[in-house]
């Protein structure tokens, strides 16, 4: 299904159309700074700050916080790449439309392959985690119980597909719509996690053994824990690939990007940090917990209600507002990972390395909602069958293969181009920090 390799000139990847993009199908600049980079934030914060920071501390104990700067050190480096391409390639597609420009053909077949199932497995992902939390809440006020529906089919997944064929329908009525909801959900998602930090803090300054919590429960697993943690949660920062995607629907993306991958992934390092960190300070001492139990150990052994059950030594209400957190995260992060994967599979769609009929967009809404259905129904059949910890480091690997295709393209298309692309950012001491 690939087609012909060959080369295009500068003009076709201009923002300007050139005469051989005339007869496609193109989408509709809607989004402003603001959006892309609350969509950035959903995506990169999602419910993973509370579904995978609890598992994480498990692995690193306090030395989880190394883990996230180290991250987003590594995925620093991949953002300044996608920061330069989107600035000067704004079309739908992202990583895969570069690596079609700069590598040749089976690479980007290869690559748009990757992208498109690292996004629905994000999604997937992000889906299990509103499950979780939903049920979770709703046994809370005892509206439900552990018992399957017809004894077979779990809740929280049967919360997550209905989850995922809801946001379907936002993607397909429109980007603006996409936008609007994601603004109002990532603040909300902000507002829980300062609060959250808020009142650790608070805890933190009145507990006078939070310094021995931090220090005590710090690396327990060694460099090992470390670097599991950073492989388990590495895909919580990738939410700058969902940036791109929004290339050609954001207003002035030659600026615009560049920004919204910036400021998102600064406040998101920040974030995850500050989570962990307040989680651990402000726990109860090791010596209150069940049978002398480390806070590390006890967090960890929570899995994904890890940072919860932290909560509810230190924040009032706290399960229910980190529940709700949760709910919110997650329904943020799934609308993003939503658009992005359509956005791959319409890119895709126009190149024929999937059917054609992707790249079809909606003749009211002008949205590509062959390929947002489609990815959907994929997304939700993951969500349903994997468990989250197997779909989060599998999506994690995938996109670190498809960042270091991107690296390289990104080099080769500074070669192939030169100063003929029109870039809002370039990257310093290029090419060392791409290798």
């Amino acid at each position: 299904m690939s087609e012909p390799p060959r080369r295009r000139d500068a003009s076709d990847i201009s923002e300007t159309p050139s005469p051989e993009h005339l007869h496609q199908q193109h989408l509709v600049r809607t989004l402003g700074l603001v959006d892309v980079v609350m969509i950035g934030i959903a995506g990169m914060i999602g419910g993973a700050i509370f579904v995978l920071v609890g598992p994480a501390i498990g692995l690193a104990g306090s030395a989880v916080v190394i883990a996230f700067i180290i991250n987003g050190i590594i995925t620093l480096f991949t953002a300044m790449g996608y920061a330069e391409l989107g600035s000067a390639m704004p079309e739908a597609g992202g990583g895969y439309l570069w690596v079609r420009e700069g590598l040749p053909r089976p690479n980007a077949f290869i690559s748009g392959w990757m992208a498109w199932f690292a996004h629905i497995v994000a999604g997937s992902l992000y889906a299990v985690g509103y499950g979780s939390f939903q049920f979770s809440l709703l046994k809370m006020v005892g509206l439900m119980s552990d018992e399957p529906l017809l004894g077979f089919i779990p809740f929280d997944k049967l919360i997550a597909v209905i989850s995922i064929a809801v946001f379907i329908y936002i993607n397909v009525r429109g980007a603006s719509e996409t936008g609007k909801i994601g603004v109002i959900v990532t603040v909300i998602q902000l507002g829980t996690i300062l609060t959250l930090v808020l009142f650790g803090i608070l805890s933190m300054h009145g507990n006078p053994n939070w310094y021995s919590n931090i220090v005590n429960n710090y690396a327990p697993l060694g460099i090992g824990g470390i670097v599991a943690a950073m492989g388990l949660t590495f895909i919580a920062f990738e939410g700058y690939e969902i940036i791109v995607q929004t290339g050609e629907e954001v207003k002035n993306p030659k600026k615009n990007i560049p920004r919204a991958i910036f400021i998102s992934l600064t406040l998101v390092i920040v974030l995850y940090c500050l989570v962990a960190f307040v989680s651990i300070g402000a726990f109860s001492p090791p010596g209150t917990l069940p049978m002398g139990e480390a806070a590390w150990k006890f967090i960890g052994n929570q899995g994904d209600l890890g940072i919860m059950k932290a909560a509810e030594t230190f924040l009032p209400y706290g399960p229910l507002i980190i529940l709700s957190g949760g709910i919110v995260s997650s329904l943020a992060a799934l609308n993003a990972t939503t658009y992005s994967s359509s956005r791959v599979a319409f890119a895709m769609g126009r190149h024929y390395n999937l059917p054609h009929q992707l790249s079809q967009i909606h003749p009211k809404f002008k949205t590509p909602f062959i390929a947002t259905v489609t990815s959907g129904i994929i997304m939700a059949i993951m969500a349903y069958t994997l468990p989250l910890t197997d779909i989060a480091i599998a999506a994690g690997v995938i996109f670190l293969l498809l960042f270091t295709q991107v690296n390289v393209a990104v080099i080769s298309i500074r070669r192939i181009y030169g100063d003929k692309l029109n870039y809002g950012f370039k990257t310093p001491f290029f090419p060392i920090f791409l290798l």
